[in-house]
């Protein structure tokens, strides 16, 4: 009897391992917004709407030959918050197009400026780094450069950084690994937050299934609860990595270094450094 349950008991837990390592065929995104193209009369129409509370640049490409030619003539719009756009051109071909739309958070025309934010767990809190800035597992792209990754636990609370307004949202991933394909396929959970007085954004990163306790468009203060830690994505470790971005003129967002309540300064934490999250209002550094 009891080598059958040990029997049972490991086998149930390769078939956990095997869950854990499953991967997802559904592709999931943080936002979504509307944009659309018509032929009228000699005119193409470009109709963009922007639904969240931050700026949205949208880029416009195609393989077509007289297309490519217009579209470079305005290359990347930014549409301000809550707007849409309305594009016409004089375009006297009739054909089928093949027309890409790609996004990116953010103006380039707005000022960036330096704050002192909170860590993103609970205050009064201590927790361990597990991965710095410039780290080698998952820190070396100009994405993810000035990321750092805390050992929250699974089912541990994620709160807000600093005060301001989510524009990202996925949580209905359920699984996560370390293997190439999740190295070049990151499926994770993750949180987005807009800073408004910052220009900054925020990311909360390797959430639980449906580990979110925000929505899209939803204001949040410093120091709120916006979530909880899993283990999704490219990870085989609990923990949750957290990344500060500002736009960039390559076309997205990139990792910006950043400086903490309590007078932790983001490039002098290192690998089993302990803090503490001792939370401040927001103040401007000179």
């Amino acid at each position: 009897m009891q080598r059958l349950i040990y029997t049972i008991g490991i086998t149930a837990l390769m078939m956990g391992c095997s869950l854990m390592n499953k991967f997802p065929s559904e592709n999931y995104y943080q936002f979504s917004y509307y944009r659309n193209y018509y032929q009228q009369n000699d005119s193409l129409i470009f109709k963009i709407q922007n639904p969240l509370k931050c700026p949205l640049r949208v880029s416009i490409s195609s393989k077509d030959k007289e297309l490519k030619q217009l579209v470079n003539l305005f290359d990347t719009i930014t549409l301000k918050e809550n707007s849409d756009t309305l594009l016409k051109f004089y375009f006297p071909f009739e054909k089928d197009l093949e027309i890409n739309f790609r996004s990116a958070f953010g103006s380039l025309n707005k000022e960036i400026k330096k704050v002192t934010i909170a860590f993103p767990f609970c205050e009064g809190k201590t927790h361990k780094i597990l991965q710095g800035y410039n780290g080698r597992y998952s820190h070396s792209t100009n994405y993810s450069r000035y990321a750092l990754d805390f050992d929250l636990k699974v089912n541990d609370t994620i709160c807000s950084a600093d005060r301001g307004v989510v524009v990202g949202v996925i949580q209905d991933y359920k699984y996560g690994g370390a293997t190439k394909q999740w190295e070049k396929n990151d499926k994770s959970n993750f949180i987005t937050i807009y800073h408004p007085h910052s220009g900054l954004f925020t990311q909360y990163v390797h959430l639980i299934h449906k580990g979110s306790f925000v929505n899209i468009g939803d204001e949040v203060e410093k120091g709120q609860a916006i979530g909880l830690c899993g283990l999704t994505g490219y990870t085989n470790i609990e923990h949750l990595h957290f990344n500060v971005l500002k736009p960039s003129y390559s076309g997205g967002l990139v990792s910006t270094e950043i400086e903490f309540c309590g007078g932790y300064l983001g490039k002098n934490l290192k690998y089993k450094d302990t803090v503490k999250n001792v939370q401040k209002e927001s103040t401007i550094t000179k």
